[in-house]
């Protein structure tokens, strides 16, 4: 969350010339409701289980495509080995001081943190993070935003066995 997933993986499709998705827009698509919503009325494990389905249907619809998925995506229902599968996982290593600064700009459309108080924001981060890094540390490639501009991730992911053209990314 936060990282700037939906920002580089709308630039890498660009460059690249093939479709992006951001997983959490066509749920609220299929549903009808934002995420928000979702979480509200549903919980977050109805959530989950649809961001799976959801997951697995863009995949099967699609032979190249760049994905930016939620946070938690790797972290439920095997997602992360499902993605290794079908793609390449790549985790966006972004600082907590980073994600504190931009999450902070954006809790109120953020539902897992819009209760969470300004002061509080960094120890939930550091907290997701740390329940979370074993999921993030099977991507094929971590790169830190902070250090990696576009043409040097789109090298990194070229020189790292996969044509372009035949490329599934899971971001």
């Amino acid at each position: 969350m936060g990282s700037g997933k939906t920002h580089w993986g709308k630039h890498l499709s660009t460059k690249l010339g093939i479709p992006f998705y951001d997983l959490d827009t066509v749920i609220v698509e299929n549903e009808g409701k934002s995420i928000s919503e979702i979480f509200a009325e549903k919980g977050e494990e109805y959530f989950r289980y649809t961001e799976k389905e959801t997951l697995e249907e863009i995949a099967v619809r699609h032979e190249s495509f760049i994905l930016s998925c939620g946070g938690g995506t790797p972290c439920f229902f095997n997602n992360i080995e499902f993605m290794k599968k079908n793609g390449k996982v790549i985790w966006l290593n972004t600082s907590v001081e980073m994600l504190k600064q931009r999450l902070t700009r954006e809790k109120m459309s953020r539902p897992l943190i819009s209760e969470v108080d300004d002061e509080d924001l960094r120890r939930y981060i550091i907290r997701k993070l740390s329940e979370r890094r074993m999921y993030y540390q099977q991507a094929d490639l971590t790169v830190s935003e902070e250090n990696t501009n576009l043409e040097e991730l789109i090298q990194l992911l070229l020189n790292n066995d996969q044509e372009p053209d035949r490329m599934k990314e899971e971001i």
